[in-house]
């Protein structure tokens, strides 16, 4: 896979070595052959904002057969997009690659014409701006990343990193995406719709964090009975106090959020085990094999089956 990253004139050094770290840790850890690659309007040299001159930079023509063409950020004054860069978006979106806008990028995403009448999110203090400037466009205000399948938008700084570690799970895997962000010492997996959580690859142990004391309890118990008393128990916590608490700290209800942590291992048994479909849906706590349809095809748009023929990490 060819990843193009589109880089120009006071582009800060993160946002564009973001896709970077991420896309080419997936070839260092030798899960696929991906290669990255940065181009601009014309070929030579551009300065970042913390006045770096990056020279070796390509012409826009290297993006022409790229899989993916990324904008990893757009500049404060919301400039129109150039022309060359507008075309190479178009060509790239009109050939069947995939285009991401990160952070600020998503701007010039929608300035594209790419997601007319479709969702995005962007940085928080952007968000009025993109509303403002593409009426025809619904931003998430909350979401960290956005992904329509042929685009993908994130929200800010750090969430970019979520929504490339989000493309590489979509494309290899989950185990493939967890031993890159174990490698890049980074969370796993943030869900698109959701602040924060604590993941099971990395989990941390925080003794004096009720909230996390109760998560991992909920970890090690996602085939029992997970409802917000028993959390809140696990927590030593009174419900009300529980469930307010537990909001603030990841973003999402408790029912959610355990949810998604028993799709995550439904998924985990899924890629790397031979346990039948029954067997998985009762490991995790969905009690039987339509409720994890249901819930599956609701979170991956396809169904248990069909995730694990894609994604069977089984030698």
């Amino acid at each position: 896979m060819k990843i193009a990253i589109y880089a120009f004139d006071g582009v800060t050094m993160f946002h564009l070595s973001t896709p970077q770290l991420v896309f080419d840790e997936v070839t260092r850890r030798g899960l696929a052959e991906w290669t990255t690659v940065l181009f601009s309007d014309r070929a030579g040299s551009i300065r970042t904002a913390e006045g770096y001159q990056l020279s070796g930079i390509s012409g826009a023509g290297t993006a022409a057969d790229a899989d993916v063409v990324v904008v990893p950020s757009w500049a404060d004054d919301g400039r129109d997009l150039s022309p060359v860069l507008r075309r190479a978006l178009h060509a790239a979106h009109d050939r069947g690659a995939v285009v991401v806008g990160l952070c600020l990028g998503a701007i010039a995403v929608a300035d594209a014409g790419l997601l007319s009448g479709r969702s995005a999110v962007t940085h928080w203090q952007a968000v009025d701006d993109l509303a403002a400037r593409h009426p025809d466009v619904t931003v998430n205000a909350s979401a960290l990343y956005v992904d329509l399948g042929d685009v993908l938008t994130s929200a800010g700084t750090a969430s970019g990193l979520d929504a490339c570690l989000h493309f590489v799970r979509s494309r290899l895997g989950m185990d493939a995406a967890n031993r890159v962000a174990r490698s890049l010492v980074v969370a796993p997996h943030r869900e698109g719709g959701q602040a924060q959580y604590i993941e099971r690859p990395v989990a941390q142990r925080v003794t004096n964090d009720p909230i996390a004391q109760a998560a991992e309890w909920a970890l090690e118990h996602l085939n029992g009975d997970l409802g917000v008393d028993q959390l809140a128990a696990a927590a030593h916590m009174s419900r009300r106090s529980f469930v307010r608490a537990f909001r603030a700290s990841t973003g999402a209800t408790p029912a959610a959020w355990v949810r998604s942590r028993r799709l995550d291992e439904a998924r985990r048994l899924l890629e790397t085990t031979s346990l039948s479909i029954d067997h998985v849906s009762e490991s995790c706590g969905f009690g039987n094999t339509v409720t994890l349809r249901q819930n599956f095809l609701t979170a991956f748009g396809c169904t248990p089956s069909n995730y694990r023929r894609r994604f069977d990490a089984r030698s």
